[in-house]
């Protein structure tokens, strides 16, 4: 495993976002660590995967039409993550009802070019001292 297991309520980041966001992993999968334990399929806009504020990037629709309307000035406007795909790499080492683990190293593509990042993945690992 790369790092910790990402878990229910880990903060993730846009690199196009201006705000974190947490994840929502749904008690489905009867897998627990500290919290429900995320796999790679854990990436639902909106359901798992909320907004993260106002989005900045001009391959989004709404952005590129709220620059366009204010002369070329950018114009951040809500987010709406699109996910493109699977968080990546996943942990071939855990499976979790089927697919993968999310590790704190995992990154997920969005469709307007952002890079979603885990920053907190919402426990760690504890070692004896």
């Amino acid at each position: 495993m790369s790092g910790p297991q990402v878990v229910a309520g880990a903060t993730m980041m846009c690199s196009f976002g201006l705000a974190p966001s947490t994840l929502a992993v749904l008690p489905v999968k009867g897998v627990l660590a500290s919290a429900p334990s995320a796999n790679i399929a854990d990436m639902a806009a909106i359901a798992t995967i909320p907004p993260f504020g106002a989005c900045t990037s001009l391959a989004n629709p709404t952005v590129a039409s709220a620059t366009s309307a204010a002369l070329g000035v950018l114009t951040p406007m809500p987010c709406v993550p699109v996910p493109a795909g699977t968080w990546l790499p996943g942990n071939t080492k855990v499976m979790i009802k089927g697919p993968p683990a999310t590790d704190v190293s995992c990154k997920l593509m969005c469709s307007w070019g952002g890079v979603i990042q885990v920053l907190n993945p919402g426990q760690f690992k504890v070692m004896d001292v």
